[in-house]
């Protein structure tokens, strides 16, 4: 779903432009889209950092999911999404398997996928699929830390896609957070879902944490079950999710597995 603020002129640093009446996504959890200000905005350059190696599945199911209902692809309006991989991000973490982002509720056939060796190939891409307007959403990922991937570099992808609306989402794995022009930065790690009747797997669950964003509250996390028919979000532990988190909010920080494997399984099917 996809909502707009109150119209809003505000310079931009240094570039003259204004921007006006946002448009976001509601994600549908209440206390989520208030911190963001209404939701997850469009147009905007959003960064996504698995919590540890082993969440490096779930980073990508977030990333689906949140590809699935800010591009459209359930809706096959027939603007397709663009999703840009590092050599070493497939080595790394896989393929994406059509199966498992279709249980996701989205359609992989909409998307786009490539592979480029060379990190400012890979950056000139995202530049040039944003600056298309022709794309739903662009994705790139990247494994470790990529020094091409600088200030200047950021600047250039958030200017393209503020210009262009196309929403840019920086799916950074085995990285350290740099200084960049994102709107959002998070985290995100793997966590126990709620069995369905019979023991069948459950819905993915995440562990998010805002660790930044431009104008508004970071330093907040949420536990979110995806609901794949709705294409929203909803707290897991309004949905009956039995689970005991260490302090940090990952069960990977603790060292511990969660108590059910399922949690995991849909992700891992779509990674």
């Amino acid at each position: 779903m996809r909502v707009g603020d109150s119209p809003l002129c505000v310079p931009r640093g240094g570039n003259g432009l204004l921007r006006v009446g946002v448009q976001r996504w509601a994600s549908g959890v209440a206390s989520l889209d208030t911190a963001l200000g209404g939701g997850l905005a469009y147009g905007r350059v959003h960064e996504l950092y698995a919590a540890q190696g082993e969440d490096v599945p779930a980073a990508a199911g977030f990333a689906l999911a949140l590809l699935t209902a800010m591009a459209g692809l359930e809706a096959g309006d027939g603007r397709a999404a663009l999703w840009l991989r590092s050599r070493r991000a497939v080595r790394q973490g896989g393929v994406v398997q059509a199966n498992g982002w279709t249980e996701l509720g989205g359609q992989p056939g909409d998307c786009i996928f490539a592979m480029i060796a060379d990190a400012k190939d890979l950056l000139k891409a995202a530049v040039d699929g944003l600056r298309s307007g022709a794309l739903g959403a662009v994705v790139v990922e990247t494994q470790g830390n990529l020094p091409e991937l600088d200030l200047t570099a950021s600047r250039r992808l958030a200017l393209a896609a503020e210009k262009s609306g196309t929403t840019l989402f920086l799916l950074r794995n085995g990285a350290e957070p740099v200084p960049s022009a994102a709107e959002t930065r998070w985290r995100v790690a793997a966590a126990p879902s709620r069995a369905l009747p019979a023991n069948a797997p459950g819905a993915p669950v995440f562990d998010i944490e805002l660790l930044r964003q431009r104008s508004g509250p970071s330093g907040l996390s949420w536990q979110l079950e995806w609901n794949r028919d709705r294409r929203i979000f909803t707290e897991a532990a309004a949905a009956g999710a039995l689970v005991s988190l260490p302090a940090r909010g990952s069960p990977a920080a603790a060292g511990a597995e969660p108590d059910r494997p399922e949690a995991k399984e849909a992700i891992q099917r779509a990674a």
